[in-house]
């Protein structure tokens, strides 16, 4: 498949390193010349240096031969320009990444693929919908929903009090008559690296472990970490850029109680007048006595959205100091994202990394309908749509020669979810999650295709 990407910024860099994996024929566009160095040093693609809105640029990657061009620069006006044009010179599919959500609320009725947009893509809304949903699944810090929560990925780190540490997978299934979770991968204390787990695999105190659960398995989870279920219901969000609005309008509309905090006076008394049901404080956030002033420590969870990293982490650090439950940072920096946890914050979210990844659905080869990294791991969650001539279709699970860097991780049939163990039967129409390392990606496709 030849793929055009416009922008070699984190987000394209990120999609081609994923590409990277596979016989993609791949062009990286940019008017940057550092940036296109570096892609090219590290990857193997094309690369072209000019402007993604120049006719004659998009004729130099042939772009009438391209079946995906994706525009991905930090202008959201070239990205338009160019996908529109990429299709009026012939690319099949087109993908622009966008930053004003209202363009998502109202794709339908404006018709984007009528001016030759297939798809738009927004990081900030993105982000929002990750933060909404790591709130409603409070005490995990990753999470991933399949089919409007079928199935739920659940990340969590095991405490000492968990029922799970000491036991091997095994013996920690036999604890419940009906499974309605399964770990899909393991990343132990202090390393980097990623265990696919089997039957015979240990769990210790400090793992952080992944889940996929069905419904109902996120209580069994609660109860086995030895985590107490609390309701999550007073918010504090800082920063009230497109995220933060975003997230503060859901959360209003998902009836939990919400203060915003904005430094900048005009853009304070705008969120005040487009936020009803929300406190809006114009204040510094990293003024210590604003955040006494507004009862931080009664805050069940801080959100940290403000255009600076290390603001938005020193603020979490602050909230855990005082009591606050959950905490989530937005970082724009992918080398915080890589410390996670271990600085004392339970969620980062990079809202380039989560684009990426949701762009990335559209590029997989065979049947793959949706994809996401696992943070911080070396790990792909992969869902595929079984077909009937697929090698996979009518087999049993435990009969196949499914490589070991790989595992099942669960199974959605008329909507339901299902978790699977060897003796489960693959029929065609299920959609499959598998969680794989990269090394797998092209070997698990081959049984889906």
């Amino acid at each position: 498949m030849k793929i055009i990407i416009a922008g070699a910024g984190e987000v394209g860099f990120h999609l081609a390193k994923l590409l990277s994996y596979e016989s993609q024929e791949i062009t990286l566009i940019d008017n940057k010349k550092d940036s296109l160095s570096y892609a090219g040093e590290h990857l193997d693609i094309k690369t072209i240096k000019g402007d993604a809105t120049s006719i004659a640029i998009l004729r130099e990657a042939r772009i009438e031969s391209a079946a995906l061009f994706i525009a991905v620069t930090s202008s959201e006006t070239t990205n338009i320009t160019a996908s529109v044009l990429a299709k009026q010179l012939g690319a099949q599919r087109t993908i622009a990444r966008i930053s004003n959500t209202e363009f998502i609320d109202e794709k339908e009725t404006i018709g984007f693929s009528q001016f030759g947009i297939d798809e738009l893509i927004s990081p900030e809304s993105l982000a929002a919908s990750e933060i909404e949903l790591l709130l409603n699944q409070y005490g995990f810090n990753d999470t991933y929903e399949f089919e409007d929560g079928a199935l739920t990925m659940l990340g969590l780190r095991l405490s000492r009090t968990a029922t799970f540490v000491g036991k091997t997978v095994k013996e920690a299934a036999e604890l419940y008559s009906e499974l309605h979770f399964i770990p899909i991968a393991i990343q132990r204390y202090a390393t980097q690296y990623t265990i696919i787990p089997r039957g015979d695999t240990q769990f210790k105190e400090g793992d952080k472990v992944v889940f996929m659960t069905s419904k109902g398995g996120d209580a069994e989870l609660f109860e086995l970490s030895g985590k107490v279920k609390a309701e999550i219901k007073n918010v504090m969000i800082l920063g009230g850029s497109k995220i933060g609005y975003k997230t503060a309008r859901d959360l209003c509309q998902s009836k939990f109680n919400v203060k915003l905090i904005e430094s900048k006076k005009p853009v304070a008394e705008d969120l005040a007048d487009s936020l009803p049901n929300a406190l809006i404080i114009c204040g510094d956030g990293r003024n210590v006595d604003i955040l006494h002033e507004e009862n931080i420590s009664e805050m069940d969870a801080f959100i940290s959205v403000t255009g600076n990293s290390e603001t938005n982490i020193m603020s979490c650090l602050l909230a855990k100091s005082k009591g606050v439950k959950k905490t989530i940072a937005l970082v724009e920096n992918m080398d915080y994202y890589q410390l996670s946890q271990s600085i004392g914050i339970d969620t980062l979210i990079n809202k380039k990394l989560l684009a990426a990844n949701n762009i990335f659905r559209y590029i997989r080869k065979g049947e793959v309908v949706a994809m996401t990294k696992l943070t911080n791991m070396n790990a792909e969650l992969l869902e595929f749509v079984v077909k009937p001539n697929s090698k996979i279709t009518n087999k049993v699970i435990k009969d196949l020669n499914f490589p070991r860097s790989a595992i099942f991780g669960g199974v959605m049939r008329d909507g339901k979810g299902l978790i699977p163990l060897g003796s489960f039967k693959i029929e065609a129409g299920d959609r499959v999650v598998v969680c794989c390392l990269p090394r797998s990606i092209s070997e698990v496709e081959a049984f889906f295709s």
